[in-house]
Parts: C-alpha cells; sequence; structure tokens
C-alpha cells in the first residue's frame, strides 16, 4: 500500500502554507475552548461502582423502602469523647447540644438520635420531648443512670453499638458514643432518599460548619462529622501548576531556546484545551482518574515536541535550508508519531472493557487526547517552528541554541552507547539474561495484591506542610476533620457491618413472612446469630416487636398463624394494614409499597474478610425461594474488587494482542519487515514485568485508581520503543548494522532522555495529590516510563542485533553461536572444563 504520497502532501502543507495551519489550529482551540464551561466534576466510590447489581439493589432499596412523600434528607454524625459519656454530666451535655440543634431553624433538623435518648427515655418512657429526656437525666441519681444503662444495654443491641469498644455493662462507662442528625433538605435537593440523594447534600448548605457553630462549647468535647472532602479540584489545581514548572525547567534543558520553549507550552496548553472542551462537549464528568490524564498527555506531547525539534536541529546542522530541514524532519516523524498514537490508543481504549465507569471515560479521553496531541505537535508545532525560524532570518530575532541533545562525543552520548557496546560483544548472552531475570519477575509479579476499599478515595488525616504554602485560593486544610473522625470511629467501634437483602416476590402470599424467617435459620458463621437465627431486621421482626407491645395486634397475628410461631400465614394484607397504624410506622422501612418486594437487613461480622462473608450473603440468598440479591457495602466492595484484577487482565490482553497487531501491520506497510513489530514488543514485556513486580516489592495493590496501568505502561513503553526502532529502519536504509544502531541510539537516545526526565518529574507530580491512591499511581507511571526507557535503550539493541542475524544480516555477529558454529565446522571439540 503506498502512503508516502499522503506524508509528501502534509509535509508540503506544513512547510510552505504554515501561517495557515497555524490560523486553523488556533481556531480550532477557540471552539474547543467553548467546552469548557460544560465540565462537571464527580468523586468518591460510588462511581466506580454504580453498574454492580449490588450497588444496582441498593438504589433499589432507596427507592421501595421509603414513605412516599417523604422529605430528601441528609446526615450529621456526632461523635462525644470523654472519661466517661454515660456519666450524668456527659448525658446532660449531650441532651443539651441535641436540644440546641433541634430549635436552631436554619439547621432544619428533623431528629437526633443519640444513646443519651436511649438511656433517658429507659428512665422515664413517658419522656417524649428533647426538654422531657433532658429532665429525665437530670432528676436521675448516678445510681439510677448506672441502671438504666444496664437495662438499655440488656434490651437493644443499637444501643450498644453507638458506644465505643471500651463500653463496660457494669461499670456503665464508655468513652465514646455517636450519634447523628437528619437534616431535612431544602427546595432544588433532587428526588432520592438519604444522604446520596443528587444535591442533597448541598441543603441546607454549610450544614456542618452551621451545626458546629451550635455543638462548639468550652465544656463540651463533641465532634461534628458531615460528608467526605471532594479534593477533585483541590488536587488538580495543584498538580496541574507543578508539573507545568517542572515541564519548563526541563524544557528549557532540552531545548536551551526560550523561543523553542515557547512553542512547546503553546502546543501543551492548546492540546489541554483541546482534551478539556471534548471532555466537556461530550458530557464527561470529570472524575478522580481522569486527573491523571492531563500529565499523559503533557509527558507524551513533549516527548513528540523534544523529537520533532531535535530532528530537525541533526539537518539543521548539517547545512541544510530551513524548509528542506522541516520536510525530512516530518517525513520521519510524522510516520514514528502514528505509530505511537495508534499503539498508545489502542493501549488507552482497552480500558472501555473495564466494569467501571470512571476508567471507561478515562480510556476514551486519553486516546481521544493522544490524537490530538498528535495533530498538534505533528501539524502545528513544525509549522509554528518553521514561521519563527524563516522569521529569524528577515528579524533579529537571537537564537541560543539550534544543536541536537546528544552526540557521540559527549558524556551523554557515551552512556547512551552502552547498549550498542553490549549488542557488539554478547547480544545473545545479554538477552538470556534479560530472559531469565523477566521470567523470575514475572512469577514474582503474579503475588501482587488487589484492592478495592473507600479508604482509595479518601485524602490523609494530614495534609504535608509544605501545602501549606501554597496561594490561599488552592490551600488545601492542615487536615480535613471527617478523616480524622472516621479513623477514630474505625479504632474505636465494634466492626459489625450489615448485609442487605433485596427481595422480590409477592410479599401477599401466604407463605412469604415464613420464607423470610426460614432463610434466616442456621446462619453462616459471618452472619451474628441467637439460638441458631440470624440477627436481622425486617417486617418479621417490626410484627415480633409490635406484637410483643400491642395485644390486639398480637391477638390479630395469632388467629393468622398457623404454626404457632409467631409468624402470621394467612390474611397478610390485613397484618400489613395494621402495621400501617399509627402514621410513624416502620412498615415502609422494610416492605414495598407495591407489597412485591421486602428488605431484610443482616448483621454480620465486621472483621471477616469481604470475600467470606460476600460468599455466606449469596448462600443465604439461595435459602429464599423468592429472588433475593445481597448487598451493602461490604457485598458491594468485594464484588468491585473482584472486578480490578479482572478489568486490569482485560486490558492488558487487549492492550498486548492490539499492539502487536497494529505493529505487525505498520511495519509490513512502512517497511516491508512486519518482524520489526515483534523487536518494538519485547521491551515492553520486560517494562511492564518490572513494573508489576515493583509493585509487590514496595506493597502496591492493584485498584480501581491504578488498574489502568499497565495499559498506560504498554502505551507509553511503545512510544519508546517505536522511536528506536522506527529511526533504526531509517537509518538502516543507508548504513550498515552498527553504524545504524550507533546513529540510532545516540541521535534518539538523546530526545529519549530529555523526553524521560521531563515525563517521569512531570508525572512524577502527581505525588502531591490529596488522595493517597492517586499519588501512588503518580509513581507508577513515572516507574513506567523510566523501565521503558531503560529497556528501548538497553535491551533493543541487542534484540535488533540478533533480529538482523535472523534475517540474513552476516555482520550481525552473535560470538557465542558464531564460536559454536566455527568449532563444529572445523570438526573440534570444545576443550573440557574438568
Amino acid at each position: 500500500m503506498e502512503y508516502q504520497w499522503l506524508i509528501d502532501r502534509v509535509d508540503s502543507i506544513i512547510v510552505n502554507r504554515s501561517k495557515t495551519v497555524i490560523l486553523a489550529f488556533l481556531l480550532v482551540t477557540v471552539l474547543m475552548m467553548g467546552g469548557l464551561g460544560s465540565i462537571t466534576t464527580e468523586s468518591g466510590q460510588e462511581q466506580f461502582i454504580e453498574d454492580l447489581p449490588s450497588f444496582q439493589a441498593v438504589e433499589d432499596i432507596g427507592e421501595d423502602f421509603s414513605p412516599t412523600f417523604s422529605d430528601v434528607t441528609t446526615s450529621t454524625t456526632l461523635v462525644q469523647e470523654s472519661g466517661n459519656v454515660l456519666s450524668k454530666g456527659a448525658l446532660t451535655d449531650m441532651l443539651e447540644t441535641r436540644e440546641r440543634i433541634l430549635d436552631t431553624n436554619e439547621l432544619r433538623a428533623e431528629s437526633v438520635s443519640t444513646p443519651a435518648v436511649t438511656v433517658a427515655t429507659t428512665l422515664n418512657p413517658n419522656a417524649t420531648t428533647p426538654e422531657a429526656h433532658l429532665r429525665a437525666v437530670e432528676r436521675a441519681s448516678p445510681t439510677q443512670i448506672d441502671a438504666a444503662v444496664r437495662e438499655a444495654a440488656a434490651d437493644n443491641t443499637g444501643f450498644t453499638s453507638s458506644l465505643s469498644d471500651d463500653f463496660n455493662r457494669g461499670s456503665a462507662s464508655a468513652t465514646s458514643s455517636r450519634g447523628s442528625v437528619s437534616h431535612i433538605a431544602g427546595p432544588g435537593a433532587g428526588g432520592g432518599g438519604g444522604g446520596g440523594a443528587a444535591g442533597g447534600s448541598e441543603f441546607p448548605s454549610n450544614r456542618v460548619d452551621r451545626t458546629e457553630r451550635v455543638v462548639t462549647d468550652d465544656a463540651s468535647n463533641i465532634w461534628v462529622q458531615g460528608t467526605a472532602p471532594n479534593t477533585t479540584g483541590t488536587t488538580t489545581s495543584v498538580v496541574l501548576p507543578a508539573a507545568l514548572l517542572l515541564i519548563i525547567v526541563f524544557l528549557a534543558v532540552a531545548y536551551r531556546d526560550p523561543v523553542d520553549i515557547g512553542i512547546g507550552l503553546l502546543a501543551i496548553i492548546m492540546t489541554l484545551l483541546w482534551t478539556f472542551g471534548f471532555i466537556g462537549y461530550a458530557g464527561i464528568p470529570f472524575a478522580v482518574l481522569l486527573i491523571a490524564v492531563p500529565p499523559i498527555l503533557i509527558a507524551i506531547g513533549i516527548d513528540f515536541g523534544i523529537h520533532s525539534i531535535n530532528r530537525y536541529r541533526e539537518e539543521r546542522v548539517t547545512g541544510l535550508g530551513i524548509s528542506e530541514s522541516m520536510m525530512r524532519t516530518t517525513d520521519q516523524m510524522s510516520v514514528a508519531f502514528a505509530i505511537v498514537v495508534g499503539t498508545s490508543a489502542i493501549g488507552f481504549l482497552s480500558n472501555v472493557v473495564s466494569a467501571f465507569p470512571p476508567t471507561r471515560d478515562f480510556g476514551l479521553v486519553a486516546a481521544v487526547g493522544i490524537i490530538f496531541t498528535f495533530l498538534i505537535f505533528g501539524v502545528f508545532v513544525p509549522a509554528l517552528k518553521v514561521t519563527v525560524d524563516r522569521a529569524r532570518e528577515n528579524y533579529p530575532i537571537p537564537t541560543f541554541a539550534d544543536t541536537p541533545l546528544g552526540s557521540e562525543r559527549s558524556l551523554l552520548g557515551r552512556l547512551l552507547s552502552v547498549g550498542v557496546t553490549v549488542s557488539k560483544r554478547a547480544p545473545l548472552v545479554f538477552l538470556l539474561l534479560i530472559l531469565v531475570a523477566t521470567a523470575g519477575g514475572g512469577v514474582y509479579a503474579t503475588g501482587v495484591d488487589t484492592g478495592f476499599s473507600p479508604e482509595d478515595f479518601q485524602p490523609a488525616e494530614e495534609t504535608p506542610e509544605y501545602l501549606q504554602y501554597l496561594p490561599e485560593s488552592i490551600r488545601p486544610p492542615e487536615s480535613f476533620e471527617f478523616v480524622r473522625i472516621n479513623n477514630y470511629l474505625d479504632r474505636n467501634y465494634q466492626q459489625d457491618a450489615q448485609v442487605l437483602m433485596y427481595v422480590e416476590g409477592s410479599m401477599t402470599q401466604d407463605s412469604a413472612l415464613e420464607q423470610l424467617h426460614r432463610a434466616g435459620r442456621s446462619p453462616p458463621e459471618t452472619f451474628r446469630s441467637d439460638r441458631r437465627q440470624a440477627e436481622t431486621q425486617s417486617i418479621v421482626t417490626l410484627i415480633e416487636s409490635r406484637a410483643e407491645r400491642d395485644p390486639e395486634f398480637r391477638e390479630l397475628v395469632n388467629r393468622n398463624d398457623r404454626n404457632d410461631n409467631g409468624i402470621p400465614d394467612d390474611n397478610l394484607p390485613q397484618i400489613y394494614e395494621a402495621l400501617e397504624e399509627p402514621a410513624d410506622s416502620d412498615l415502609s422501612g422494610f416492605l414495598g409499597e407495591d407489597r412485591r418486594s421486602a428488605q431484610v437487613i443482616f448483621t454480620v461480622d465486621g472483621d471477616a474478610e469481604d470475600d467470606v462473608v460476600t460468599a455466606d450473603a449469596y448462600d443465604v440468598a439461595g435459602d429464599f425461594r423468592f429472588s433475593a440479591q445481597p448487598t451493602g457495602s461490604v457485598v458491594i466492595f468485594d464484588e468491585a474488587l473482584s472486578l480490578v484484577l479482572e478489568s486490569v487482565i482485560q486490558s492488558l490482553i487487549l492492550t498486548l494482542l492490539g499492539a502487536s497487531a497494529f505493529l505487525l501491520f505498520a511495519y509490513w506497510l512502512i517497511e516491508g519487515r512486519p518482524s520489526l513489530g515483534l523487536v518494538n514488543i519485547i521491551p515492553i514485556v520486560v517494562t511492564v514485568v518490572a513494573l508489576v513486580a515493583s509493585m509487590r516489592a514496595v506493597g502496591l495493590a492493584f485498584n480501581a485508581i491504578n488498574g489502568t496501568i499497565l495499559a498506560i505502561a504498554v502505551g507509553i513503553g511503545i512510544d519508546y520503543a517505536v522511536h528506536v526502532v522506527h529511526r533504526f529502519a531509517d537509518e538502516y536504509h543507508d548504513r550498515e548494522l552498527f553504524p545504524a544502531l550507533q546513529r540510532t541510539v545516540v541521535g534518539t537516545g538523546g530526545a529519549l532522555t530529555g523526553s524521560m526526565l521531563t515525563t517521569v518529574f512531570g508525572i512524577g507530580v502527581l505525588v502531591l495529590a490529596l488522595n493517597p491512591a492517586l499519588g501512588a499511581f503518580g509513581v507508577l507511571m513515572s516507574l513506567s516510563v523510566l523501565y521503558a526507557f531503560l529497556a528501548s535503550i538497553l535491551v533493543l539493541p541487542s534484540t535488533i542485533v540478533v533480529w538482523a542475524r535472523l534475517t540474513g544480516d552476516e555482520s550481525a555477529t552473535l560470538p557465542v553461536i558464531d564460536a559454536i558454529s566455527a568449532l563444529v565446522g572445523s570438526g573440534r571439540t570444545p576443550p573440557s572444563t574438568e
């Protein structure tokens, strides 16, 4: 297939119509900027799990089991710490705080639940108002309060779960308690219920700050915890400026000319504007993973820019003119860039098979972004460079540097030549050593862990001190109170968890409630139980509780209970109708309005392994005759965890297969040598194995954020290998093997060195991210670039020599093979080593 005519046409437009090209690209930039105003942000873990069946079950539960006309609510957690939060003074403090919260209209507090209320109600069952609860505690003696605490602990498991693990029933003491404030959300909060309702967390506005002002008291130690912090915007505002600063420094080293630095920076800005504009026009929310896209595009763009300028300077120093030098540069570099873009886009697009929507968005945005990078750095930058250099000939614009990076005589050139030296002396032995090391690393790498938890999406409790020197507009807080309180709760409270069972079926069938009850018999070990019956909350426990305190309702249940086990078997609609009275009945929390769904809440051991709990939950679900879907945070995150490794493996396989096929086709088309595509893949395999082995060595696990790293490592790694292989193929047309290899590694290697340093440090600034998982992601990306560079400079030369020998080039010497062949040919026997 002939393609040179197309390249020649593009070369001609770049060189001969450079100003038109510049104007066209600037107009497109203005157009793409129109999408910036449409960008929305998204944070937290829900974006990764929203497609899971277990998460859909949670959504269904939220829709089915809430009052039809209930107000949208949000919640705020209260944590009280004291020598004994169950003492009279601490209980009084909490009840006074509760009263102030309920009396503050701007907080829109619907209710405040706390263990102090349970103690007050135990002291005086007739107390129903905040004032009455406070009076009950104030009038009680310490002895009466201790007795009420013991009674509440014996009768109410919810009471003990709201106290810290050091709760002592005998001494009626605990150092901490937790409660919650339920706020009625204002207009515009959305139609969903709970704190996850769309926009619900914004109503009432500043509720955490307002609650803190009401709660704060010099004599009190009550903390207020709101929603998890959204650090996406702050991280972006910290990472991008830091990346640009480092990039400017390394561009200065690579270009050594302020005009060329300006060209490179302009191209980077245009690339980002095009990409962010696409995000806005496409309606893709800017989530935590997309923070990594700008550094990736900056890295690849700088690589393209350095290679273009460096190659152009190589031609210029030979005495060629501006037009001819640029024509030769674009003639070669456009092909290399096209191969890089094709393979990198395949690597990024492999993420569209991921089970996680943000990962799919990341793959699409990164692939589109790299195409924009190719267009801007492959067409716009050469056109602008030609225009500027022509202006330099006509106007007194100084030129500070016009020599390429790296020469055979320079220190950098000598260092880069190490791989060529090895390829001359012992290429096969070196590759065998690399093969053994890679195989061993691969075996070791299979032990890398996977993880998925809410902590992956939260910042550290305290931000690094150096971030406090940032301008106030982007300065993060010194510490995140939400994270501090969350860590405190994890350390000090019993780790019981819940499994929610979403049951679908006709709940008016005579056997419906018996089914719910039987499913809880002889539960698995991870399920909390009492006398071989699982601890549950459901329509069944609601009936049992109502029957205990309501004789009339108990009689109704007995009339419809065939086997006298307290579970009605007949006339269930009548039972439900009776349960709906009084109006504040909890029936809607466990039974769907259409009577075709139910919720059963199981208490499980929070210290048990998530995968064990999940397996047990599905076993219990199988005991229901109706359709039953287990859900809850334990099940959701375990299912997400199982998909992390699956997504990593799928994307890696697709990337390797797709990139290999593309490279075979590209080198067949360009050079008539498809085997060069296989040469290109070898350093990539080495890079991937080294990266995963490094992850295990430093204790990093694959998670939803860094699960894309292998596809990215392939995409960026191929970039480096393609530059070396394509340059070699071009030089190999006119030179012998080793001179071509030497010229390739020194010339292209110099540009690769500048690109590697810029990329490693430019992407490495992600360690400044407030999200620890994103910081680790930046470290892994930097490592992948470093490994790809080393593999391309050290491993590729020997690989190319072996390839040349296999394709019939007799100048490709393999000393070991040649020595064996000489011995065999002469009939001599190798001397004994004994």
